[in-house]
């Protein structure tokens, strides 16, 4: 006989949750849609082991890969050709689908950074910090956004997607001007996405889950790097601070990479591999 939803929840619920086999279990799970997600390919951003990088930057790599690392979003090539940095990432089962790259080279010399990026195998151009120039008014910020939004049609034209990383000046209000909120509504959403980076985030007094109901759709990519909290909002090894995580992710809809980062580990082996160990297992 069929048995439809309400009937087979009704059948185990007669029999008791402590009578349940692990299938029949795993099976309400499914139907009552409690499954849990999970980062099925977690990734880093290399800043994180930048001077193990530019030391040997095969040997990171594959460090990397040993530890569980599928992708990693690069911060320049470290003295490599880009043909030798694909290389070694095909070497080693690891993709780059982002790359931090400055908008003063896909303003000054976009043909080779577009030739790079794609023998790299970047599928996004992220803009890892601001431009210079003033920031000191509402039509300073506006001008910021125009910047992305030409630096964004060159990306599309080129065959890529172009994404903004956050630090913490853009989520503080400052003379009156909350940042964010005209590079928002100043960029074209078809065009320009955004990488939350949720330390940067908090550490500037934001709220990462308010900033994700506010703005649905423009995040695209997560930096994950956690807190130990006020005063001094010391970074952390994801999992070992404050930041929660697990409601962040389970909050945030359309994420496409999550990237491991610490800009200052002790130890970045050790620090990337506490990461791993943490996200790889998260679920939410």
């Amino acid at each position: 006989m069929a048995q439809n939803r309400r009937t087979f929840l009704a059948t185990m619920g007669a029999l008791g949750a402590a009578a349940l086999s692990a299938p029949a279990r795993a099976a309400i799970a499914e139907m009552t849609g409690a499954t849990r997600a999970k980062i099925s390919k977690v990734g880093i951003q290399l800043y994180t082991l930048r001077k193990e990088a530019a030391a040997d930057l095969a040997g990171t790599l594959a460090r990397l890969a040993k530890i569980g690392y599928k992708e990693i979003e690069l911060a320049g090539y470290y003295n490599h050709p880009a043909s030798e940095v694909r290389a070694i990432l095909d070497q080693n089962g690891l993709t780059a689908p982002s790359g931090h790259i400055a908008i003063d080279l896909i303003q000054n010399t976009p043909d080779k950074t577009f030739a790079d990026a794609k023998t790299v195998g970047h599928e996004w151009v992220t803009v890892p910090s601001l431009p210079r120039g003033p920031k000191a008014t509402a039509d300073d910020w506006k001008g910021v956004a125009n910047q992305f939004n030409t630096a964004a049609k060159a990306c599309k034209a080129a065959g890529f997607r172009f994404a903004f990383h956050n630090h913490n000046d853009i989520v503080k209000t400052t003379n009156g001007i909350l940042p964010i909120e005209i590079l928002m509504k100043e960029t074209d959403p078809s065009l320009v996405s955004y990488e939350m980076d949720i330390y940067w985030t908090v550490n500037g007094g934001a709220d990462p889950l308010q900033l994700l109901a506010a703005y649905p759709g423009r995040f695209k990519m997560f930096h994950a790097k956690d807190s130990m909290g006020p005063p001094d909002q010391k970074m952390a090894d994801v999992g070992s601070g404050v930041i929660d995580f697990k409601k962040i992710f389970g909050t945030a809809k359309g994420i496409e990479h999550y990237f491991v980062e610490h800009d200052q580990p002790t130890d970045a082996f050790a620090s990337a591999e506490a990461s791993y160990k943490y996200l790889s297992n998260l679920t939410f």
